[in-house]
């Protein structure tokens, strides 16, 4: 008889974890690996388990100190040849932002699969047990071997560099935009619909964050007093969310220019949903323009993720250049 694979679960909190208070009635953290894994039967038959219990921290909590010291747990593991898979379980708040670190951050082949809940145990409609379920079955499947970090969610499985949570509260909160999901699972059976481009991810692991990277987003009379503000707060890199397909007022422009002047990256993203930023306008403030002045451009990447990008890759040293390759190079998923 085959013996069964082993995947190790890192537990780190999220609604999965969460039990309602009794006083309040508000969930809080309560669950650590064993209790969450209780309520999750079946799981044996899948794999071997071995449960990590990393902390129960909710999502949006994590600094990036952490995200790089939950990367290093993932990378030892998946270099480990008797781990067949790697299942992180967190908090969804922002998912979408750890798992694409951690997928910059990862280069062993063995699979890796981020996870979480919509709704907490104590809730009827727990989507809790069956995500963690598929998610321990994707990260058991060979298949998967060498697709980097993968986002499994109401039976999707999605590619870290494009999964965006597009909805606060919904049980498929969760999709890929810009190329859509990588597969599903349906029952039993994985289904693979397609396969990861070339990725490039960053190694060595840096030693930490470049801090504090500025997220800006350009809406209706958006001057460039923020990101002038930010640079004087000493902003290691900015990101800016233009509109459309990368325009925004001309003086917010303008000040970007002043940042790059100072030796601050700057890199143009889109606020829109999906879809790429570009040289397609060429008015002042315009996507062209921009591309002139210097500023990189982030191709799908939404803000969230292009300040992953920004703040990694100045950690690890790079200059322009490099941060525009590496950039250009993750917006393929």
């Amino acid at each position: 008889m085959t013996e069964r694979p082993l995947v190790a679960v890192i537990f780190t909190g999220g609604t999965i974890s969460m039990l309602p208070d009794k006083l309040t009635g508000a969930a809080v953290p309560a669950l650590d690996g064993a209790g969450i894994l209780a309520r999750v039967p079946g799981l044996d038959a899948i794999a071997r388990l071995e449960p990590i219990d990393w902390g129960l921290v909710p999502a949006s909590h994590l600094r990036f100190s952490q995200i790089l010291e939950v990367a290093g747990l993932i990378g030892r593991i998946g270099q480990r040849d008797d781990v067949a898979g790697v299942v992180v379980v967190q908090g969804t708040d922002v998912l979408e932002e750890t798992a694409f670190a951690w997928d910059l951050l990862y280069a062993a082949d063995t699979p890796v699969v981020v996870v979480g809940a919509m709704r907490n145990p104590s809730q009827p409609d727990d989507d809790g047990p069956g995500n963690l379920t598929d998610a321990v079955r994707v990260a058991a499947d060979p298949r998967l071997a060498g697709e980097g970090v993968v986002v499994v969610m109401a039976g999707s499985i999605l590619p870290a560099a494009d999964v965006t949570k597009t909805h606060s509260q919904s049980l498929d909160a969760f999709a890929a935009l810009n190329v859509g999901r990588l597969g599903h699972v349906d029952g039993a059976a994985v289904v693979l619909e397609r396969r990861r481009r070339v990725r490039r991810t960053l190694q060595p692991l840096p030693p930490a964050a470049a801090e504090p990277v500025a997220l800006l987003m350009a809406v209706v009379a958006t001057d460039g007093d923020l990101l002038r503000a930010a640079l004087a707060q000493g902003a290691k890199g900015i990101v800016v969310e233009a509109t459309g397909a990368g325009n925004t007022d001309p003086d917010l422009l303008a000040a970007a220019v002043e940042a790059m002047a100072a030796s601050v990256p700057v890199v143009l993203a889109t606020r829109c949903a999906s879809g790429a930023v570009g040289p397609i306008y060429g008015f002042p403030g315009g996507g062209r323009s921009w591309q002139e002045a210097g500023a990189i451009m982030a191709g799908t990447l939404s803000g969230p993720k292009a300040r992953i990008v920004l703040a990694l890759g100045l950690g690890a040293g790079l200059d322009r250049s490099g941060l525009a390759e590496l950039i250009e190079s993750s917006a393929g998923a």
